[in-house]
């Protein structure tokens, strides 16, 4: 046998059990560390890194070399693998679960011994992913946060110690962390495994591929890629692409359009194999919906009827229903199937083949199962949930969602609206009509014009959105359905007005009567005539739900004239129903002859989703309370009456008008106290379970919006005039409220002191530890009283 030679430092692994099977070797097992001394002919000589005492030698085929690094602590030195942190973690997590796991098999808990075993395969094949060093930087960034959160889930679920980390997924060094930071981080991680347990165990299961960031997410994402579209139309068309609840019968999300040539191909060339959206703002409600499809609305544009022959000139440009598809994809949203880009789903197309088809019911039959008539046309799709907001899917999944992947947004508010972000939209279903014959042998082919004017009548420009992926327009045009007395539309647009234009606009709608011949087309004119402002008279908006609008009839140029009808009742209601119980009446004066059509009605609904426009007057009041400074008082005391949500939607401008109250009233304490009572009731309300989500949103204004500099001496004020108050034995119906409340109060207080340190350097440092010291003085006082009643449920 060759002579022993010694080695410069080696360490290896040991990736085989070797048994001692004679005096000179060093039992091993597998994944054991060893110190390599000595080399010859195949064997090596050495000590294991678990029992430097024992020395002996072991074949070196068993064993695999690795990189090391010796870290002297004191006396003491130790080995560290030379390998990826995150490796090295889940070596630690693999070896500690292993015990465990045998442990739960002899207890014969084989449920939990299955779920272990389970998370143990896929670390084992994350850790070879990692090791192979091939991933690209976004690919790793997700690995390792679907590691650390597989990690940290089981070991919340195997009663082991809860790991906290920074934002790269790395363990916090807490020699290197201060114990507040490390305290929030602790919590922040129970909160979130406590979240994805709860969510582990409901009746609706998240599948384990929906990983932790999707369970701690207020936010969903639906991306979709339209591969391909197969239809014998002949003419141009439209698709409507929207997620539909077949529960509550109604689209709920914004539309995807793609306009399609009649050549077979996108109508915009370069869109050909990238037409793709995110479906965003989804919030866990959207998720637990019983049902979800994808539908789509096909729309094709040109003549009348496809049969007319074209010896005649016939109208064009006629948007005219061509069929439906739908897709149920509450597997898909819910996680119990896979979802992968790179899968394609094909949808038939039902074919619309009567003239009374309206595209809402085809809808309405298809997601219930009728047998709807399709000659194997439709659509390739491809779908993929994806989780956070959109700038985080963005950085996440950059393959898929650029800056020019369309967004279509849910119809309403997101979860979760945090500071800084502003919406201003309404949006308008036309929703159905009836209109009589009139003079004409037979029904009208009714199309609604929709447009936006301001107070002179003007048409606002391109302020209507048919949906994402396209350009918005000045008029819209409806689908005409053939001669039918009810029409029944359900189609819905986006209202964007800039904020500073709503107050003075209004939505106009037109009928006309549309034909297939284009000598006689071109004759009609306007025969009708509905509208509504988008603000009521004291300064709210357009209410939420249905609106039933009166018809106008009279000359064409009239019904245009907005001076002719803006003084007139936009809407039926009990005061009009006398009114137009009659064939028409005639308005005298200077709106002569426009009259009311009692046989026609038209129905519209709205949806008002806007940070900045509110539909709550006692709200408006305290936004706008620079405006009637007299009645400020009454306003504060009206917001503890307002509907909890509409606070919430409203929640940064509300604390800044609370707190511009504060500061400009700082030579005075006439509204500290309603100022408080007010920030303690929003405090609540984020602290209500239904709006949990938004304590990262109050966190996030406290950070980086919150800037009232005097605030913190009113608020420990007030704060310490309630405590006082109840150490006396004096009622104070406020403070069990208050001291709910007692951390966000802190944090203003701390904040505010900050910011005013910051701008006047340090001064009044002396009058601010007066204060506190007063409060807890205060506190020790109420303690220590023995008064019962209100004293006691304080203390």
């Amino acid at each position: 046998m060759a002579p022993w030679l010694p080695t410069k430092e080696k360490y290896g692994v040991a990736v085989w059990n070797f048994p001692r099977t004679k005096e000179h070797h060093l039992p091993l097992q597998i994944g054991e560390m060893v110190h390599i001394l000595q080399a010859s002919e195949g064997w090596y000589c050495g000590y294991s890194l678990q029992n430097r005492a024992a020395r002996g030698i072991f074949p070196a085929s068993l064993i695999r070399l690795k990189g090391a690094v010796v870290e002297q602590q004191g006396a003491e030195e130790s080995v560290v693998p030379a390998e990826m942190p995150m490796v090295q973690e889940i070596t630690t997590t693999l070896r500690e679960w292993g015990t465990i796991w045998k442990q739960l098999y002899v207890a014969g808990q084989r449920e939990r011994y299955g779920q272990v075993k389970r998370m143990m395969q896929e670390l084992m094949e994350q850790r070879s992913q990692l090791l192979s060093g091939t991933l690209p930087k976004d690919q790793l960034l997700r690995l390792r946060k679907e590691v650390t959160g597989k990690m940290d889930y089981g070991n919340k679920i195997l009663a082991l110690d809860l790991v906290v980390r920074d934002e790269d997924e790395n363990i916090l060094d807490p020699d290197r962390t201060s114990v507040i930071s490390l305290f929030q981080a602790h919590r922040r991680a129970a909160q979130t495994l406590t979240q994805r347990i709860q969510e582990e165990t409901s009746p609706q299961q998240r599948a384990p591929g929906h990983g932790t960031h999707g369970a701690a997410s207020p936010s969903h994402n639906l991306y979709l890629c339209v591969r391909n579209f197969v239809c014998h139309i002949g003419e141009e068309a439209q698709l409507f692409m929207a997620l539909y609840d077949p529960g509550e019968q109604r689209i709920i999300s914004e539309n995807y359009v793609i306009r399609w040539a009649s050549t077979g191909v996108p109508q915009d060339i370069e869109l050909l194999n990238n037409l793709r959206v995110v479906f965003t703002d989804l919030g866990s409600t959207d998720l637990k919906r019983e049902r979800l499809f994808l539908v789509c609305q096909i729309i094709r544009v040109g003549r009348m009827d496809l049969r007319d022959s074209h010896s005649r000139k016939l109208s064009t440009g006629l948007r005219r229903p061509f069929g439906i598809s739908v897709m149920d994809i509450t597997d898909i949203t819910k996680g119990t199937c896979d979802s992968d880009e790179d899968k394609q789903h094909f949808i038939p197309v039902h074919l619309a083949t009567a003239d009374g088809d309206f595209l809402h019911n085809m809808i309405r039959k298809a997601v219930e199962g009728k047998d709807i008539n399709h000659k194997g046309q439709g659509l390739w799709v491809s779908l993929k949930m994806l989780w956070g907001d959109l700038s985080q899917v963005r950085k996440d999944h950059p393959h898929l969602v650029d800056r020019s992947t369309a967004v279509a947004r849910k119809l309403g508010y997101p979860e979760v609206i945090m500071p800084g972000k502003c919406w201003n939209d309404i949006y308008l279903t036309l929703v159905q009509g009836e209109f009589d014959k009139g003079n004409k042998k037979t029904q009208k082919n009714v199309e609604v014009t929709v447009c936006v004017c301001d107070e002179a009548g003007n048409v606002v420009q391109n302020v209507i959105h048919a949906g994402a992926g396209d350009s918005p327009t000045s008029h819209y045009r409806s689908v005409v359905y053939y001669q039918q007395r009810h029409q029944r539309w359900m189609e819905t647009l986006k209202i964007a007005v800039p904020i500073e234009d709503v107050h003075r606009t209004h939505l106009r709608f037109t009928f006309r009567h549309r034909s297939s011949s284009d000598s006689k087309d071109r004759s009609e004119r306007i025969f009708s005539m509905a509208f509504v402002m988008l603000m009521r008279p004291d300064g709210t908006t357009l209410r939420d739900g249905e609106h039933d609008l009166v018809l106008y009839k009279g000359d064409s140029k009239k019904l245009e004239d907005a001076s002719a009808y803006l003084s007139l009742p936009s809407e039926r209601n009990l005061s009009e129903s006398k009114l137009l119980s009659g064939s028409s009446f005639r308005v005298s004066g200077a709106t002569a002859g426009l009259a009311v059509s009692s046989r026609d009605s038209f129905q519209i609904s709205t949806l008002v989703c806007s940070t900045k426009l509110t539909q709550n007057v006692n709200l408006l009041g305290l936004l706008k309370w620079r405006s009637k400074p007299s009645l400020l008082s009454g306003n504060l005391q009206k917001l503890m009456n307002v509907d909890g949500g509409e606070v919430i939607k409203f929640l940064q401008d509300t604390l800044d008008a609370l707190f511009s109250i504060m500061m400009e009233h700082s030579e005075t304490d006439v509204y500290d106290t309603l100022v408080f009572d007010a920030l303690v009731f929003i405090v609540g309300l984020v602290a209500d379970r239904k709006f949990q989500h938004f304590n990262t949103v109050l966190e996030a204004y406290i950070r980086q919006h919150f800037s009232a500099t005097l605030a913190y001496k009113k608020l420990l004020s007030v704060l310490t005039q309630y405590v006082e108050q109840a150490g006396r034995g004096e009622p104070c119906e406020h403070l069990p409220r208050t001291f709910k409340a007692l951390e966000y109060i802190f944090k203003f207080i701390v904040r505010s002191r900050h910011l005013f340190a910051q701008l006047y350097e340090g001064k009044e440092v002396a009058e601010f530890q007066g204060s506190l010291q007063r409060f807890f003085l205060a506190l020790n006082q109420l303690m220590q009283s023995p008064l019962e009643g209100p004293t006691l449920l304080s203390q």
